[in-house]
């Protein structure tokens, strides 16, 4: 039976990562911030949305339908978290989009990065834009015309479209007085007019506005009454009943076109479209009238993430810099085996390169001595050095053995494919353990050494992706240590294997012993400071929402423990509660890098324990998740993780927000001269902060 814990204890999820998504969005009006980046944070907050309604919204309507029975701890039930969304939802959208138009457009015009308006466009524009439409649009369209014969069409999920109002008959005497008309997604949003035509450097053109301009060209004969951009959010949840399916692979890749044509959970339309139209939308998508959202603007601002690359404005970036390398490592083609063998190596990313991980696999996959390796994959998206090595591995005759999570949400696809070609290579592809995510970060080689077998693991809090290497905060561990490859070699024969857990020596590992191993050690600092010595907890994460862990942190500040929290998204625990919750402190920092390490120091009576781990403090990571959690051994590198990890976050002013007991959250405000801003200092000590130039 589920523990029941007092509600008013907890704040709630999803409002949490409504104020998350206010913080991001504070990036995008921070005037300090390059411009390009100032946009890249505002369709980051579209992106982030986006995965909010067609993951957490639709959970919820879903929720609703079956009862809306209360859930979470915090006690409310689904449909009152629905009705407390509608509004800052709503606000945040809208903020964004007064951001984009009254800020952000202007002050990249007077750089020369423009968005040209239909109504401003001059003669050779418009004959550009014309001749663009009839050689790279027109032939790609599908009007539909609504009538009997031509019902609503599936609409994609977040695809755009247009709702056209039309008057006449066509050359078949129908008088439709609607269609439909879906801007094909091979298409950028934004389309580069070449300078002589835009007369500035970087002269963009919106897609709905080009259609806007020549959607007659589609209805010859009719009269265009009014053209309307519109987007649908659907649900984007999969389901596969894992207990009934015999082949996971076959059966995801039959669920996923699906994903595309879930219930529809948002809309969103123009502003300048007609209240009837947007009524007969909502009734089309079985919407009501708290999922419509009016824009100013296009209604996909993702889209125009890629503007940035495509100008060359090095001043509107932020600066270039090349990634560091551990000393063990400087050397060019420093054997990965000897570096290891001589101590344990830390990597910090983005700050440090992770490279030395690509040479660890490439190493190995060239070095006759390997016999074996073995790792575990959650994201390394579509292209991956990682994983074109592991196949050349298993084509040299090694053996190769890949736990791909065919269930990591949206790069289910990219692991499908991955796993047919290492099958296709002969490498052993398992897909962990049913009802369970494979979360852990694991890679572990074994080489014959003086006619015996040693083992070398490299554990991450981070996933093997290379791109998110440069742009998420993650610390990567190797070493050799005995027996945490021993822990290793366990946790991958649990994944590949039937049989009992082992116990292991050093890891925690979810779902078996990082729960209670965390409470445990929380238990023992509040042991700690009752017996009158100095207790501390310091704890960052992603995300903290496990009531029976909050409780547990409740109880220890109640004991005099001293406890600081640094949780990025959301946190259901109340901080500053008298009687409750006086000595922990929550903050998030939001900045450059997207904070993404996850690590946990008890002082233990000055033994200063740190783990790295995949896992926050979440249910799913707990109870859903095969999940490990690894000390750090080595007491220079303890001291590495504590000082870059920990304290240098701790004393951030610039870009630290601080969280009330009611959820909401206060940015610092330095005093000048005084200011410390946690990846900026980590940037300049580990990194080479050098403008243009790139990683070799």
């Amino acid at each position: 039976m589920a523990k029941k814990f007092p509600a008013q204890n907890f704040l709630n999820r999803e409002l949490g990562l409504l104020e998350f998504n206010r913080r991001v969005l504070a990036q995008a009006e921070d005037a300090s911030v390059p411009l390009l980046e100032r946009l890249k944070y505002l369709c980051i907050v579209s992106s982030n949305l986006d995965e909010f309604f067609e993951i957490r919204v639709a959970g919820l309507k879903e929720q609703a339908k079956l009862g809306g029975l209360a859930t979470g701890p915090d006690g409310l039930e689904a449909t009152q978290i629905l009705k407390r969304l509608y509004t800052p939802t709503h606000q945040i959208i809208a903020r964004q989009y007064q951001l984009f138009n009254d800020e952000l457009v202007p002050a990249l015009a007077k750089q020369g990065v423009k968005f040209l308006r239909r109504t401003q466009w001059n003669e050779a524009q418009q004959a550009w834009v014309k001749d663009f439409f009839m050689r790279e649009v027109m032939p790609v369209l599908t009007p539909i015309g609504l009538d009997p014969a031509h019902p609503f069409p599936r609409v994609l999920n977040k695809s755009l479209n247009f709702a056209v109002e039309l008057q006449g008959k066509d050359a078949f005497g129908r008088n439709s007085a609607k269609a439909i008309v879906q801007a094909p997604r091979v298409l950028p949003r934004a389309i580069l007019m070449p300078p002589e035509i835009s007369g500035c450097p970087h002269g963009f053109v919106f897609l709905s506005s080009i259609l806007h301009a020549h959607v007659g060209e589609l209805f010859a004969g009719m009269e265009v009454l009014g053209c309307f951009q519109f987007r649908v959010t659907r649900n984007s949840d999969l389901f596969v009943d894992e207990e009934e399916v015999k082949n996971l692979r076959i059966s995801l890749q039959g669920e996923l076109p699906q994903r595309h044509f879930g219930d529809a959970v948002r809309l969103e339309v123009a502003d300048n479209c007609t209240p009837e139209l947007a009524e007969f939308l909502l009734l089309q998508f079985e919407l009501k009238a708290e999922d419509l959202y009016r824009v100013h603007g296009p209604v996909n601002l993702v889209r125009l993430m890629r503007i940035p690359d495509q100008v060359a404005r090095d001043d509107l970036k932020f600066p270039a810099f090349v990634p560091g390398m551990p000393a063990l490592l400087q050397k060019k083609g420093a054997d990965m085996f000897k570096a290891i063998r001589k101590s344990d190596v830390l990597l910090h990313h983005p700050y440090q390169s992770f490279k030395p991980v690509i040479d660890f696999i490439q190493q190995a996959a060239a070095d006759p001595d390997v016999v074996a390796i073995k790792q575990t994959v959650y994201r390394t998206g579509t292209d991956s050095e990682l994983m074109e090595s592991l196949i050349a591995a298993a084509r040299c005759g090694k053996e190769v053995t890949v736990v791909v999570e065919l269930l990591a949400r949206f790069d289910e696809e990219a692991n499908i494919n991955w796993a047919g070609r290492l099958e296709a290579v002969g490498a052993h592809v398992v897909y962990g353990v049913v009802a369970h995510k494979t979360h852990a970060k694991m890679l572990m080689v074994v080489r014959r050494e003086d006619g015996k077998l040693r083992r070398y693991v490299h554990l991450g809090t981070g996933n093997y992706h290379p791109r998110t290497a440069r742009l998420y905060t993650d610390f990567g561990l190797f070493t050799c240590n005995e027996e945490i490859c021993t822990d290793v070699n366990e946790v991958f024969t649990q994944l590949t294997g039937l049989g009992k857990a082992g116990k292991l020596k050093h890891l925690w590992q979810s779902p078996f012993t990082l729960h209670p191993k965390i409470l445990e050690a929380i238990g023992n600092e509040v042991r700690l400071a009752k017996a009158g010595k100095r207790a501390h907890i310091i704890a960052k994460m992603n995300s903290l929402l496990e009531p029976e862990i909050i409780t547990a942190l409740y109880d220890a500040s109640q004991a005099g423990v001293k406890i600081d929290l640094i949780v990025r998204g959301v946190c259901a625990l109340r901080p500053g509660v008298k009687g409750l919750s006086e000595n922990i402190t929550v903050r998030s920092i939001i900045g450059r890098f997207l904070e993404h390490t996850r690590i946990f120091y008890f002082r233990n009576d000055l033994a200063h324990d740190v783990y790295l781990a995949s896992a926050d403090w979440m249910d799913r990571n707990f109870f859903r998740r095969i999940e490990v959690c690894f000390p750090v051994l080595d007491e220079k590198l303890k001291k590495r993780v504590l000082d870059e990890g920990l304290k240098t976050y701790l004393k951030d002013n610039v870009q630290a927000w601080e969280m009330d007991c009611n959820g909401f959250w206060h940015r610092k405000t330095p005093g000048r001269g005084n200011e410390t801003c946690s990846q900026t200092e980590l940037l300049h000590a580990l990194g080479q902060p050098l403008a243009a130039v790139e990683e070799d």
